[in-house]
């Protein structure tokens, strides 16, 4: 099969495309943990800083520090993250079903606890 002027192919130009998808995704998610950061009373930045972010999530969710202890170890941290998120949702109203979306289809919840009318209740 000739490409013409083509250098590559046209799987260059699907690869492009996912990662362009993946990075708005990305994109989406980061602004919607800054925006929950700070309607939580939290700054922002602290959402983009790897660790930090943890310290300050346990914070709002009113957890003990060394519960970033448990999230290094393995199968033990998916059972922490699911707790942590289901507190968080707690904190700013929501119900458990909520926070089942948000670990199901974060793509969809955390924008709507970020954005919508959630207030946090800590």
């Amino acid at each position: 099969m000739d490409y013409g002027d083509y250098p590559v192919g046209p799987a260059a130009g699907m690869a492009t495309g996912i990662i362009i998808i993946y990075l708005i995704i990305g994109l989406l998610m980061l602004i919607s943990m800054w925006k929950i950061y700070t309607k939580a009373g939290k700054p922002g930045w602290a959402a983009i800083i790897p660790i930090y972010n943890l310290i300050v999530l346990l914070e709002i969710v009113d957890k003990p520090l060394w519960w970033i202890i448990l999230m290094l170890i393995p199968f033990v941290n998916i059972v922490i993250s699911i707790i942590v998120t289901v507190e968080l949702a707690k904190k700013f109203g929501q119900s458990v079903g909520f926070a089942i979306g948000m670990i199901i289809i974060p793509i969809i919840f955390y924008p709507i606890l970020a954005f919508g009318g959630a207030k946090y209740k800590g």
